[in-house]
């Protein structure tokens, strides 16, 4: 959903109240536990949590003026969905929450290359999820993104 919106309040507050409580839940446990030097931000029209220009000036690849995605929120039509970069790009991330998923929720996890898709948004694993943001620091993301790339 593409929205025309300045802020993550902005966009927050666009939502039906089911889900933006949901979202504001995401963003409360995302921000509790995401490592310090991501910022919280708008970007390709969902919630975001980037590493900024002032840490990682060369920015995003495909788009310079864009800062180093990490975590984006996205309420879709059927779906919440929650893209971890670092999921997508270290195998043994991506292992560890294949792992603990089931021990958080009890549906089948729905997951592309770094989507995770929640269609019951009273199903969200919160606690997994504030666990996931806690494991990449700012330093280690750009080290894996460079790498990517390279």
């Amino acid at each position: 959903m593409q929205l025309s919106v300045e802020t993550p309040n902005d966009l927050v507050n666009k939502f039906s109240d089911e889900r933006k409580t949901a979202m504001n839940k995401l963003r409360q446990v995302i921000s509790n536990n995401l490592p310090e030097g991501f910022e919280e931000t708008i970007s390709y029209g969902m919630l975001a949590y980037v590493v900024p220009h002032s840490i990682y000036p060369n920015g995003y690849h495909c788009k310079p003026e864009e800062p180093l995605p990490f975590i984006s929120l996205a309420s879709q039509k059927n779906f919440i969905a929650l893209h971890h970069m670092g999921i997508y790009s270290d195998e043994n991330l991506l292992a560890w929450f294949k792992e603990q998923y089931p021990k958080h929720c009890k549906n089948k996890l729905d997951m592309g290359k770094s989507c995770i898709r929640f269609k019951r948004i009273e199903q969200i694993p919160y606690q997994l999820i504030g666990e996931l943001a806690a494991k990449v620091t700012v330093k280690q993301w750009i080290e894996q993104y460079e790498q990517a790339i390279n």
